[in-house]
């Protein structure tokens, strides 16, 4: 059964506490991301998406904190098939644990 995460729950999965795994949403899907702590983990290149819903940055190729919100209507045709890569990325590697709120 999979879990349904708010975004205060989502936010607990930052990677800043070791013990509990670190989880990245995109397009409402909560992917564990714990097996590559060394790019999501604190410190880490992506670490701005642990945590967070990154959908809008990952369709916007972004790195900024203010872009990492569920949020992505606003995103181009461009932008959407980018998100789009994205997720079947991330599908093809990392297990689904639940979805967002």
């Amino acid at each position: 059964m999979s879990s349904i995460f708010t975004s205060n729950e989502l936010a607990k999965h930052d990677g800043t506490d070791a013990s509990i795994p670190i989880y990245v949403a995109i397009k409402g899907s909560v992917f564990d991301v714990s097996t590559k702590k060394e790019m999501y983990g604190p410190g880490a290149g992506y670490h701005c998406f642990a945590g967070k819903d990154a959908s809008k940055a990952l369709g916007k190729s972004s790195l900024k904190p203010e872009d990492c919100i569920a949020d992505y209507s606003d995103l181009d045709e461009k932008e959407l098939k980018t998100l789009d890569d994205w997720f079947i990325f991330f599908e093809k590697r990392y297990p689904i644990v639940g979805k967002t709120a």
